[in-house]
């Protein structure tokens, strides 16, 4: 079911970043005119969000903000042009 859930909505960013419809954050990330840095920064913060939850041992808190670390690490895949078979192969390859 994981790989599922995150195919789904690496396939619902891919196709932000083509029809970018307004009001949609993802379009605005992929679009943003600071470029690629408005993507990096947020990876920066979900960072630290992860941390900081699991720093103060908070299950929930870390579920939720390792799925926005998730969702903004497929906006970067999708921004560079990249799949999730390209981070599907890393990982394998690391198996």
């Amino acid at each position: 079911m994981t790989d599922q859930i995150i195919r789904e909505l690496f396939d619902v960013i891919e196709d932000r970043k083509v029809n970018e419809p307004e009001g949609s954050y993802t379009a605005s990330l992929l679009t943003h005119e600071k470029g690629q840095d408005a993507i990096l920064e947020k990876i920066g913060e979900e960072s630290a969000e992860v941390l900081l939850a699991a720093k103060n041992d908070d299950r929930d808190a870390v579920a939720h903000e390792s799925a926005d670390l998730v969702y903004h690490l497929l906006v970067l895949l999708a921004d560079m042009d990249m799949d999730l078979t390209d981070l599907e192969a890393e990982l394998h390859d690391r198996r």
